[in-house]
């Protein structure tokens, strides 16, 4: 082949091969889930549908809240620290803030399929209800939940059944996104939230 026609197709393939990530940006971004907000709640708009990211308000009912406060939260941050495994279901901390205070406990139950081993660095994108957890509080048959270490959690983060009471939620890590309704992870490249932090 002679040095026009390589010149060509060297031209070809880089402009056919510039234009994917951005075929597969869009495709990616229609593949997120949505993370489902609770009904008419005033701090969602009363938009029932999709609850935007909401780090500062979630940092800011940690802060105000009363023990066992309640509501949706959806989050971002990067894993600070891993807690050992608790009866089937992971525990690790992310910064949520710009402070290194500025901390949420995740908890994901391994019933709802495997997610990558959490490790300290990775990103996560975090869809279920919240709760601030700064004393113990009573579980089902008489079993006591202990305060988070970071005084807050979110969990129902993956697929809800129907009988459950709660939204269905999600968790990405590192672009994997697990707690999918048929219990095993769904592949994806990384959410469109963590686009512009990478």
């Amino acid at each position: 082949m002679n040095g026009a026609k390589l010149q060509h197709w060297s031209l070809v393939l880089a402009f056919i091969f510039s234009s994917v990530p951005a075929w597969a940006a869009e495709a990616e971004k229609a593949t997120v889930p949505n993370c489902p907000a609770y009904s008419l709640k005033a701090e969602n708009g009363g938009d029932p549908g999709s609850l935007p990211l909401n780090n500062s308000e979630v940092l800011k009912w940690k802060s105000s809240t009363a023990n066992q406060f309640h509501s949706r939260g959806h989050v971002q941050g990067e894993i600070v620290h891993v807690y050992p495994d608790r009866n089937g279901h992971e525990h690790f901390s992310i910064r949520v803030g710009g402070d290194v205070s500025e901390t949420l406990e995740v908890v994901y139950n391994q019933a709802f399929g495997a997610i990558p081993d959490p490790k300290e660095g990775m990103l996560v994108e975090a869809c279920g209800d919240y709760i601030t957890s700064t004393g113990a509080s009573p579980g089902p048959n008489g079993q006591v939940y202990p305060a988070s270490p970071d005084g807050a959690i979110i969990h129902w983060i993956h697929f809800a059944p129907s009988s459950s009471g709660h939204h269905s939620g999600y968790m990405m890590i590192d672009g994997v996104l697990g707690g999918s309704p048929h219990g095993r992870p769904e592949p994806k490249r990384s959410s469109p939230h963590f686009r512009n932090n990478r």
